[in-house]
């Protein structure tokens, strides 16, 4: 199983919180979309015979382009490549984009999933991160996008925001309930390097949560959802049976996946690459034919690490036979001291994370990391 990622590098305008690669200048959209459409001519050799089972649309944000643009690339990928007939095919989409008209034509186009970016219901919180829509926007959007035919949808919800109380947060998961949507990604707001938040941040004007509140926080996501009847797969993650994203689950299961446009990544068992981060250079460099990317053959250990690190934020944990280093050589103390604080287990072969233990699953997963000096 493969994937294929499309990244289209283009928004509106800038969130606040956003560290993705991104314009909100057009100038160079066509040259862009142009040269996405020959990389993939490039490289469908990559994936060998290996049968592609999910295309996803993200970005920026995918929902501005015209829906022939996006037929396109489905197309192209489906004459390149051996996409499985029932392949997952996600946009992902701003509230602010959606219409009746527009999903009938998505839909058409062969896309299954669309992934909403609701981010909050509240219209002074989409102000604070800089979202293009409001809250009326959001609830027409998905009430649309129920009862548009998609085989499956998502919305996209962040917490631990700037003096967010629990009552808010439990508001926010009732509405999103109440509108009977099957899947949700619910994010906590990290404050990234070179960010316009991160700038409001070290000039004193927002002041982030503590540590407990959004902890709280993610308690009461997991409660909700589970009351719901949502399954928690994946620590940002919520889905009914037959609704999670197959997209996402084959990164965190170690799938290979092609990346295609501006600073894309692809990843192939034992290697990976990015594209450059640049829009002008990336058409420019597939223009004239030359490097636009850069990459490296993963070691042993690395490999190892990456497993743990995506693994463990998985309901599925890791298969400890499957890693590439012997088990006996992750931190063996640290494995014993999570167990026992009840924060990890190891079932029918597996490392898994309790409850408990989501709260800390990239320090757990980095603590039990392998070195080379442990070889």
């Amino acid at each position: 199983m493969s994937g294929l990622y499309f990244h289209i590098p283009f928004c509106r305008q800038a969130c606040t919180y956003c560290d993705f690669h991104f314009s909100t200048n057009k100038t160079h959209q066509a040259a862009v979309l142009d040269a996405m459409e020959l990389e993939l001519i490039r490289r469908n050799k990559e994936l060998g015979d290996a049968t592609v089972s999910t295309i996803y649309f993200g970005g920026g944000t995918p929902s501005l382009l015209d829906p022939e643009r996006i037929a396109a690339f489905i197309q192209q990928a489906r004459d390149l490549f051996r996409v499985d007939r029932d392949a997952e095919v996600t946009l992902e989409a701003n509230p602010d984009d959606i219409t009746a008209e527009r999903l009938a034509e998505w839909k058409s186009t062969g896309i299954t999933r669309i992934s909403l970016g609701t981010q909050s219901f509240r219209d002074d919180r989409l102000r604070f991160m800089g979202r293009t829509h409001n809250a009326a926007h959001a609830l027409k959007s998905i009430n649309l996008i129920a009862n548009a035919g998609f085989k499956t949808w998502t919305i996209d919800l962040i917490y631990g925001l700037p003096e967010m109380e629990l009552a808010e947060w439990d508001e926010q998961l009732r509405i999103a309930l109440d509108h009977g949507m099957p899947h949700l990604s619910a994010y906590c707001l990290t404050v990234e390097p070179r960010t316009a938040l991160a700038h409001q941040v070290k000039k004193g004007l927002v002041h982030m949560p503590e540590d407990d509140a959004q902890s709280a926080q993610f308690d009461r996501l997991m409660e909700r959802m589970d009351e719901a009847g949502l399954d928690h797969y994946e620590i940002s993650n919520f889905g009914r049976p037959g609704h999670y994203a197959r997209h996402n689950t084959s990164y965190w299961e170690g799938a290979s996946y092609l990346g295609i446009g501006p600073s894309a990544h692809s990843f192939f068992g034992n290697s990976r690459r990015w594209n450059v981060a640049n829009n002008a250079g990336y058409a420019k460099a597939l223009k004239e034919g030359t490097t636009y990317w850069e990459g490296e053959t993963l070691t042993p250990v690395q490999r190892t690490n990456e497993r743990l690190m995506t693994g463990l934020r998985t309901q599925w944990g890791v298969e400890i036979e499957a890693l590439e280093v012997d088990a006996l050589r992750i931190n063996s103390s640290a494995l014993e001291r999570y167990v026992s604080k009840g924060q990890a287990m190891v079932r029918d072969g597996r490392l898994v994370l309790t409850k408990a233990g989501r709260h800390f699953a990239d320090r757990i997963a980095s603590d039990l990391f392998v070195t080379d000096d442990d070889r």
